[in-house]
Order: C-alpha cells, then structure tokens, then sequence
C-alpha cells in the first residue's frame, strides 16, 4: 500500500537515470533495512537520514529514488513551500491526513492537541510537544497495519510548528518500522543531530555521462568541459544550463551575446522566464503566490486578472509548469523565481485577485494573508484582520504564523500608536517562535516611534523574554525589572505580574546576577501590594517572599503562610502554572514539606491534564524534592526520568536539580561529579547561579554522608555565601553546622547554626524545628544533647522524614558511643542502618555500619544485582510498569511510543526471567529505591 500526503511530480532531477550517488544509495538503502529491523522488533538505529545540499544538488531524485524502493507499506510524502512558511501546521496536517484512520486509538489529551492544531477543536493553545507525541502516536498506531515511510522534501520551507512536530517525531523513533528521510537546504536547529549526509557535487566524470544521456543533439567539447566547470557537478546546472545556451550555443556558438552561461540556478531560470509573453510569466507569478496548487483557484483569480488560459502554453511548453488539475512547478526555484518576474505593482493586483476568489468563511486566515501583500499603503482594515488572524492561528499553536501575521499587520497601520502596539506583539511572538534577530529589529522600529510608558514597559518585557529564551540566566532579571518598575504607575495588576516573574527570574540568576538580583527586586517590589484591599494568593506571594528578603524571614511569614494557604482555588489554569514554581520555591523556604508536596503534585498534574508540556521539567523537578526528602527515592526516579525524557525530547536546558539531589543523597560520588561538572559548566555559560548553589549543597550532603568534613564544610560555605537563595542555601546550613562541629570549627558550626534557626524557628514545622533540634546537638555540650537528639527523631519521624530521621539516629548514635554507652548506641544505628539501607543513602548507610562494627556489630551491606542487569531505559520503564501504567502512558511519560515501550519490557523479562508485568513487584523489589 502506498499513499502520498501531497502527490508530488518527480522534479526534472529525478526525470533522469540517476548518475552516480553511490555513497548516498547506502545510506538510503540503511534507511529502508532499518525499517524492516524495526518491523521484526528490532531496534531502529538507522530509520532516520538528513540529506542536506544546495539547490538542484539532487536530493528529490535521491528521495525518489528511496520511493522508488519502497514495495510495500504506507509511504506519505509532503515537501515544503516557500509561501507556505506562515500557516501554521500546514506541511504536518498533509503528513497526518493518511494516518488519521487511526486518531481514535490515541491518548485523549494527545488527540484534541492535534485537532486543536489543525483547527478542528476549539481548544486551549496546544503545547507543541505534545502535538509532537500525538504524531509519534498516530504513526506508532498506524505501524500495526505496516510500516511507515515518511518522506520530507524542501524541510527548510516547512513552517515552523510543523518542522518542530515533525523533527520530534524523528527522534523518538526507535523500535517502529519507520523510516524517515529529510531533504533540506541547510540543517537548521530542529534537524540537527540526526543524521545528516551532506550531498555534495557529481564528479567530472558523472557530470560528462548526465550530460551524455540527456542531451540528444551535438555539443562541442569545449562547451561541454566550460559547462562541467561552471556547473560544478550540480545535476540541475548540468542540465539547465544548455536549456538557456539553446542548439546553437551547444553546438558550438558559445558565449553567444544575450545568453548568459552561469552557475545560477536562478540565473538561468530567469533567462527562460524573461524570454516569455507577460501574460504567461503574470499567470506563472499567480500561480506562485498560491502553493496550493488549486486549479480552479488559480483560473478564477485569473479571469480576474484577465489573463487568457491560453497564456499557460508558453510556460507549457517550456517545461516550466505543468497544469492540470493541480498546478505544479518543475523546480521549487521555478516558483520563487517566477513571482519576482512581475513588477511589484503586479505582484499586489495578484494577491488582490487571490483575496477575491477565496473563501473568506472556509478560508479566512489565507484570504487576509493576500489582502495584506496586496495592499499598496496602510490599511487599517485589512491590519484589524491580520491582527484577528493572529490571535486564531495563536489559539492553534501557531506562533511563528500569528508573528507574520502581526508583522505584516504593524507594517500596514495608521495610527503611529495602535503600530507600536503590533511591532511590539509581533516582537514578542517572533521572539517565542525563535526568530530572535527579526523580533530585535522589529523592537528597533519600535523604539524609534513615539512610545507611551506603557509600550515602554511592554518592549522591556519582549527584551527580557528574548533574553530568557537565549540565555537562561542573568539576562533577564533586570530587563523585567526595569519594566516592572516602570508599570507601577501605568498598569498596577500587570506591574505585580512582572514582579513576581522578576523574582522567578532573579531565583534562577542567583549568586550570578549582576543586576536585578533577588535583594533588588525584593526592594522594588516591597509597595507594590501594600495598597491592595483584597490581596489575592499572588498578591501575597509576592509580598511575603519579597518582605522575607528585604525585611526579614519571619516579618513576612505570615503573608507567604497565607499565600501557600489560598493558593489554587480562584486562579485560572494560566494564573496557577505560571507562578506554581515560586509557590513551590516559598513552601520550601518556609519548611512546609506538606504544601510543597501538594503544590508539586499539582503542577505536574496541571502540566499534564493541560497539556503543558513545556511546562513539566519544572514541575517535574519540584516534585522531585519533597519524594527526595521523604524518602521516596523510587518515585524520585521515575520523576527524573520523565523529566530527564522531557529535557531530551524538547531540548530544554535546565539543570537537572533532581538528579544531582539523588546522586548525592544516594552517596554516589563519581555520578554526582559528572552531573556536577556538566551542571557548573552550563550554570556558568547561562548566568543559572541557582545551579551552583544547589550543585554546592549537593557536595556538601554527599561529603558529609562520606564521613569527608572538610570537603563538606568547603562546599557548604560557598552554597551560604548568597544570600538571595531561597532553599538549598537553607539546607546547605544544615550541613555546614555538622561539618563544622565534626572538624572543630566550632565558631562556623555556631553561626550556621544561628542563620538557620532565624527561619527554622518562626517556621514551627517539625522538618524545621526537627533539622534545628539535630543541628543544635552538635553544638551542644554535655548531656543537654541528648533531649535534642531525642526530639530531633521524634519531630522528623512524625514529619515523615526518613532521610533526616535516619542522620538523626545515626548522629546520636555516634554521640551515645563516644560516651562509651554501646547498647544504647547499637539501637540507635541499627534504626539508621536500616532507615538508610531500605530508602537507598549508600554512604550514610555505609557511616552507620562502621559505627556499628566499633560497637561490635555487624550489617549487611545492601546488593542491587538484579537492578544492574538492567539498562538505565529499562530501568526505568520497568518501574513505571510495575507501579501499574500501561504501555502508552509509559511513553506519554517518557516522549518515545507504545512499541518502543514494549520492545524494552520485552528484554526486561528476558533478563529476568519473568513472563508478565505482575511478576515485576516480586523480582525487582529494590526498584523502589
């Protein structure tokens, strides 16, 4: 069975036997035995190819050549359109339409994402990943039927939500039968890392023989060897440049005057283009200026025009065009070439004649399109409706689309006002489509405008959020505080809003910032909730957090208490998720271990049922701290793996926080190092301070588990040194105060001892008052140590915090021994052997049993090799199966497909010798940690 998306005429490149392309073939030819490796179960290593080159180098009669091969499956085939760049998820609505037979059998939230993209679903704006695992779905269904061949020509002219779907599709491919070959001009940042093979010219020899078989009269030798050379082994050069000589050129009358010989391909189409009657080269311009191929289109805007049907033979003729019922071109250079063959003023009346025979119901987003390049000067109407097709191809996903649309729009505005307001937008959703050096030349034109405070305001905040997408760091904190500052008198609701992504960014930046760091902001933004009467949880938020910093923990407890109280209920979705991380950020401050549970949960939660993909790495990262400091280390994993999956699959550049926290609680020191330094390296190349903090106490805890305090307390009094860091700086003193004690630095001890119970203290939670009562005995002289050993373990064990509780008795333990009390002591470290044995905190678990042979007891030391035999992907996916979840939901999880889940648990019970998921539990109990 074979279907295509976009039936497409092989080009004049593939209308020749192929000359040569030996190494490309084995490249091809590994695609299709990739496809059939997958189809046997295999995993696909292979089933993806990049071919990358110039124009008319020959990668549609290699992609035809692939086809050609292809004798049994699905093969859907779309190639991209210069013109088609701005509608959103056009080239991927073509790829899907021979798939959708099969859109039921997918995940609901995956489904309405693709519908809503592809305008079918009125629903909120689709995360494009998930539209990217809808697609891995679909096709991943559709492989039950047969394999699956994907083929994308001209990738570069794809507009962007489709390159981005379609790229994701192709690298979470691997235990499908399906292949996937791209054709592009350059490899851009969504194909890059795939594999590539650049194709380059045909050699002199080939060159001769394509030339040999496709000429059919005589050509002088010395014309051949100048065509060889100017051609420079381009196989459309080879065969268009004696197209423009003509019989005489190649007979001999080379260089004839008015016949150019050039390498340009464009040249050379020019010169063929420009030797037709205006009416036809008007008709082909037409027919540019709408890809869509539609005949009956094209003639009605025609007649229009008055232009003749007899105006088509030329070009005909020629073999510029073919028109049928589809109007195609024989190259893509053949279509952009003849739309800039017309004057301008022509180009306009084109676009006018388009706008008219277009559906403006069926069609509206198009028919403005071509109202807007038909325009000849401002036009408010037409800029109002470019600007409503904007927000309707945003709703879908389309934000590179609503840009052009903005653009386009501001371009064609009166009123100097209402143009900055659209330069500025359209600067904003060029910046989040990643068109960067376009959104900063457009926020230049506005600039240069007459601009109220407020558009001030809002440009600032389109510099910051171009900031923050290039570089996560230390850029953007004080361009948004600069633009809060300047919102306070203008617009007070939207000058809170500012503050707190301010403080979120100013969090991130940390000991890094340069400007706008946590204590600056904190100080700018202390009236900003002052005169409210009704101060909502964001309000307070705010308020508490930025009071905490400029004013002191417990002055603004209260308010942040309250905030994290009423946080949720009342706030819209979008209102909730985008100020979720710094609610999270506050409960941990606060020693709240119960909210930040229950906020963590949520955002994962909300990230998921929204379909806010983009959005999880952070939520998944919150989460991971309370299951770490609970003990959860299982569940802490499957967290870190869908995150390590989320940051894989999006490219995303956070720091793994999680993992680092887990590698050092687990006491394993090489893994920790080698996220370390990856982690500092980036942190540093960002300007991500909180990421040095974090990696800091991460080395101070393991260290300290280690039984190494003066390493420990290193670390430890650099992760205390800001202090705009709102939690493991916090934690960090906690280590700081053991490590201090155990090396005889008594004086550190005490003042990190003294800087933690300023907020331990007010905060009255037993994680707080439990670290505090722990960290206090160390200080402690005498047998007064032994009540706050005591209460320490009954607060965190009440608090349920296995890991602490476990340091608890494992320190009394060593305290009770050095007072030679060895029963006592035993009792103690036999808890702590056991707490941190049964959670997983290796080197703690390691200090404890030493301490229990100087008692003279023996323990067991914990043995993982059942987990060993397992890959870290099996690993993984064998926990999330055991724990319950079926195949697709495992790889909604993890961004691959149902199949490559199964391929996985089928090697996972072949190494463990197991024949159902049920067995899971049984054989990999020590999963759980």
């Amino acid at each position: 069975m074979t279907s295509s998306a976009q039936p497409i005429r092989p080009s004049q490149e593939s209308q020749v036997e192929l000359v040569g392309r030996r190494a490309e073939r084995r490249a091809l030819d590994g695609v299709l035995s990739a496809v059939s490796a997958g189809r046997s179960g295999v995993l696909v290593l292979s089933g993806v190819l990049v071919l990358s080159g110039e124009a008319g180098i020959g990668k549609t009669a290699l992609l035809d050549e692939v086809a050609g091969q292809i004798a049994e499956g699905l093969l859907v085939r779309v190639a991209g359109v210069e013109s088609e760049t701005e509608f959103a998820y056009a080239a991927l609505h073509q790829l899907c339409i021979p798939l959708f037979e099969r859109i039921e059998q997918i995940p609901g939230p995956q489904r309405a994402a693709l519908l809503t993209a592809f305008g079918q679903r009125r629903s909120p704006t689709p995360d494009p990943f998930l539209v990217g695992l809808a697609v891995l779905s679909l096709v991943s269904e559709f492989v039950h039927q047969c394999p699956v061949f994907l083929i994308i020509d001209d990738q570069q002219w794809l507009d962007r939500a489709s390159s981005i779907a379609i790229a994701f599709v192709a690298r979470r491919l691997s235990a499908e039968p399906v292949g996937v070959v791209f054709a592009t001009r350059t490899v851009g940042e969504e194909l890059r890392g795939l594999p590539e093979l650049v194709v380059g010219g045909l050699t002199d020899d080939d060159s001769r023989e394509l030339l040999a078989l496709n000429l059919d009269g005589p050509l002088d030798t010395s014309v051949r060897d100048r065509i060889i050379v100017e051609a420079r082994g381009n196989p459309l050069a080879l065969l268009e440049i004696p197209r423009a000589l003509g019989r005489t050129g190649l007979a001999g009358g080379f260089g004839a005057p008015g016949v150019p010989l050039t390498h340009s391909l464009e040249g050379a189409f020019r010169h063929q283009l420009h030797g037709l009657p205006l009416p036809t080269r008007r008709l082909l311009a037409l027919a540019a200026a709408e890809p869509a191929g539609d005949a009956s289109t094209l003639w009605r805007a025609a007649e229009v025009l008055g232009i003749e049907t007899n105006a088509a033979v030329p070009a005909v003729e020629a073999g510029l065009a073919e028109i049928g019922s589809r109007v195609r071109f024989r190259h893509p250079l053949i279509r952009s070439t003849a739309y800039r063959s017309v004057a301008l003023s022509d180009r306009q009346l084109i676009h006018s004649a388009l706008a008219a025979v277009i559906d403006r119901e069926l069609d509206p987003d198009r028919r403005a399109w071509h109202l807007g390049h038909a325009a000849i000067g401002p036009d408010d109407e037409v800029a109002a409706e470019l600007e409503r097709c904007a927000t309707r191809v945003r709703a879908r996903g389309g934000v590179a689309a609503a840009a052009a649309f903005l653009e386009r729009a501001s371009a064609l505005t009166l009123d100097p006002s209402n143009r900055c307001d659209r330069t500025i937008a359209a600067a904003s959703a060029k910046a989040q489509a990643g068109a960067l050096d376009v959104a900063k030349d457009l926020l230049k034109v506005a600039d240069a405008a007459p601009m109220t405070e407020l558009q001030r305001a809002q440009a600032d905040l389109v510099r910051a959020q171009l900031a923050f997408i290039s570089n996560h760091g230390n850029d953007a904190a004080p361009l948004l505080l600069g633009a809060a500052r300047r919102l306070e008198s203008i617009d007070p609701t939207l000058a809170r809003e500012t503050y707190l992504d301010t403080l979120s960014a100013a969090i991130f930046a940390g000991r890094l910032a340069v400007d706008g760091g946590v204590l600056e902001v904190s100080e700018a933004a202390s009236a900003a909730t002052r005169s409210l009467n009704t101060p909502g949880a964001a309000d307070l938020l705010l308020d508490g957090m930025t009071t905490q910093h400029s004013a002191g923990f417990e002055k603004g407890l209260p308010n942040v208490r309250e905030a994290l109280r009423i946080y949720g209920p009342g706030m819209t979705t979008e209102q909730e998720l985008r100020w979720m991380f710094l609610a999270c950020v506050a409960a941990a401050h606060v020693w709240d271990l119960d909210r930040l549970m229950s906020l963590a949960v949520r955002h994962v939660q909300l990230s998921r049922d929204t379909g806010a993909v983009s959005e999880l790495p952070l939520a998944l990262s919150c989460l991971i701290t309370p299951l770490l400091f609970t003990g959860r280390f299982g569940e802490a994993a499957r967290a870190i793996d869908e995150l390590t999956a989320a940051i894989d699959a999006m490219g995303n550049n956070l720091t793994p926080y999680g993992a680092l926290s887990l590698a050092a609680m687990s006491g394993r020191r090489d893994h920790l190092q080698r996220l370390g330094s990856t982690a500092i390296h980036n942190a540093e190349h960002r300007g991500e301070g909180i990421g040095l903090t974090v990696n800091a106490w991460a080395t101070a805890l393991l260290e300290n588990g280690h039984g190494r305090y003066h390493a420990a307390a290193e670390a430890a009094v650099y992760a205390t040194s800001y202090p705009g860091d709102c939690t493991s700086a916090g934690w960090a003193l906690i280590e700081l105060v053991e490590a201090g004690s155990r090396t005889g630095d008594d004086a550190v001890a005490s003042a990190a001892l003294e800087r933690l119970t300023e907020m331990t203290t007010p905060s009255g939670t037993d994680w707080g008052l439990g670290v505090e009562a722990r960290s206090r005995a160390l200080t402690t002289e005498g047998d007064a140590a032994e009540a706050l050993y005591l209460e320490a373990i009954e607060r965190l064990g009440r608090a349920g915090m296995g890991p602490d509780q476990g340091r608890a008795h494992l320190l009394y333990g060593e305290w009770l021994r050095r007072r030679r009390r060895r029963v006592d002591a035993r009792a103690q470290l036999r808890s702590a052997h056991h707490l941190f044995d049964s959670i997983g905190m290796d080197a703690f678990a390691e200090r404890a049993r030493v301490e229990l042979l100087a008692t003279g007891e023996t323990a067991q030391k914990r043995t993982n090799s059942r987990v060993a035999a397992l890959t870290a992907q099996e690993a993984q996916i064998a926990r999330l199966a055991r724990d319950g979840l079926s195949n697709p939901e495992i790889g909604a999880r993890l961004f691959i497909s149902a199949r490559t889940v199964q391929y996985h648990l089928s090697k996972v019970f072949a190494k463990l010798g197991i024949r159902s998921r049920s067995q899971l539990e049984h054989s990999l109990p020590e999963l759980a940690t």
